[in-house]
């Protein structure tokens, strides 16, 4: 709610990335930014990593979006770190 109240709508995602990994740090929150997750296929790694925006606690993906709505792609990105992660939450912060 702070980036909301200080920042407001308008900016691009980035901006309110940046805040929010400020707000992590100055309340000693645990977090990874930009966490990579690379997909196993039986004997190999595959080419694609993932990336998530914000990993929480070692628990909780956290997606920031910027933008007028949550697609239906968004949630599918979501579930992709949620699954290659192990995370049980997922979560989407919009804009």
């Amino acid at each position: 709610m702070e980036l909301h109240k200080q920042l407001g709508f308008g900016f691009l995602e980035i901006v309110y990335k940046d805040a929010l990994e400020y707000e992590f740090r100055k309340n000693r929150i645990d977090f990874e930014r930009e966490k990579e997750f690379i997909i196993s296929y039986k004997d190999t790694i595959l080419s694609h990593k993932f990336f998530a925006d914000f990993v929480v606690f070692d628990m909780v993906i956290l997606e920031i979006k910027a933008k007028n709505g949550i697609a239906d792609e968004d949630m599918a990105q979501t579930l992709n770190y949620l699954k290659c992660s192990g995370c049980k939450v997922g979560l989407i912060l919009n804009f």
